[in-house]
């Protein structure tokens, strides 16, 4: 039972991203505070553009994966993009009394973490591609 579970973990080659879990930590998070809010109609849709920002950070992290490098590193920077609406949206969440200053430190902090894991992870796909690209060169000489 154990070794199935395990397989089925790994299957997924973004399961084994650190940045995805983290990504997802995050939209747990904010599906709590969502859920401590009041449903006011303007807080209420606030909260969704929030958790659809939240969302696509993962969302871009899975299917990226799935492709060759250069791809991958195309949905890296769009889950990049994500990461920036989401501090906009803390920054209008703090403005607006949605959120309050300990949550929105701890937003802007995963936030930040977040960002830094996908600029490594960018990083080393970039050194990768142009690793095997001077590798063919090589061989063609």
């Amino acid at each position: 039972m154990e070794n199935e579970q395990e397989r089925s973990t790994t299957f997924f080659r973004f399961e084994d991203l650190r940045i995805y879990h983290k990504s997802l930590d995050y939209v747990n998070w904010l599906y709590s505070q969502a859920t401590s809010v009041q449903d006011e109609p303007l807080v209420k849709s606030f909260y969704d553009r929030f958790m659809v920002s939240a969302q696509s950070i993962s969302l871009n992290i899975a299917e990226g994966s799935s492709r060759n490098k250069s791809q991958f590193v195309y949905y890296l920077k769009m889950a990049k993009s994500s990461v920036r609406e989401c501090v906009v949206l803390s920054t209008i969440g703090q403005t607006r009394a949605y959120i309050n200053d300990e949550d929105y430190d701890y937003s802007k902090n995963q936030l930040m973490e977040m960002t830094k894991m996908i600029g490594a992870l960018i990083g080393s796909l970039q050194r990768s591609v142009r690793s095997s690209e001077s590798d063919a060169d090589d061989d063609t000489d």
